[in-house]
């Protein structure tokens, strides 16, 4: 698969070494580069683009205020000079964070996460009782009930299923588990946390605590979260 990406930064240099990295990549086409964020919108709102390079630091509209802007499904990897704003950045549920100045071998490793999500690592069947996770093994495929699943949490490259009984690792993204688990039955809490609802023991402001153990809510999940929990408040 071909990712169609464009480049949003206000500063000529970054903008040549991303062109340069992306003409590297043979999933990735360049299909625009913008030195301001009001035309890479612009841009976006009549073309399709899968991935946006996205510089934080720019005038009129930064890149967290576009960034929440554009479609869910242009996927974001921030590019900035500027450290303080990778919590915010990860908030977003961006792909990636990649500090200036940039080197190739950390450029491919975020774009390399892309592929993760159109990789078929989980199989479901149509009565939604299990899944097969992909683990250690070239064509070895783990059993896992879902009424076993407590939480799912998200290791970079790797996500790590919890369950009642022992702890799977798989080399996929978080939205490609969530996209095999019923709606119904879990909710994302967090950039790195989905949760099964019916293991849930107790919650407050900030955390959810299931099995002893406290994860923590993250903002941009927070009021999903708690319409789920009031549908079942007395």
């Amino acid at each position: 698969m071909t990712f169609k990406c464009i480049i949003v930064d206000d500063e000529p240099p970054a903008t040549r070494i991303l062109k340069n990295y992306v003409e590297k990549v043979s999933f990735l086409e360049e299909v625009g580069v913008f030195n301001d964020s009001l035309k890479a919108l612009e841009y976006l709102n009549s073309n399709k683009v899968d991935v946006i390079f996205l510089d934080i630091q720019m005038p009129q509209l930064t890149g967290l205020q576009l960034s929440r802007i554009i479609s869910k499904d242009v996927k974001v990897i921030f590019t900035t000079a500027y450290p303080d704003f990778a919590l915010e950045g990860f908030e977003l549920n961006a792909v990636d964070y990649l500090l200036k100045p940039i080197a190739f071998e950390r450029f491919y490793q975020a774009v390399s996460k892309l592929n993760l999500d159109v990789k078929t690592e989980v199989i479901t069947n149509n009565v939604s009782e299990f899944i097969f996770v992909k683990t250690d093994g070239k064509n070895k495929f783990q059993k896992v009930l879902l009424n076993d699943i407590l939480y799912v949490e998200s290791l970079q490259n790797y996500v790590c299923i919890h369950t009642s009984k022992q702890q799977i690792i798989t080399h996929s993204s978080l939205k490609n588990v969530i996209e095999s688990l019923p709606e119904n039955d879990f909710i994302q809490i967090h950039k790195s946390y989905v949760v099964a609802l019916k293991h849930i023991e107790s919650t407050d402001s900030f955390s959810v605590f299931i099995n002893a153990k406290e994860l923590p809510i993250g903002a941009t999940y927070k009021d999903v979260f708690f319409e789920r929990i009031d549908q079942n408040k007395i």
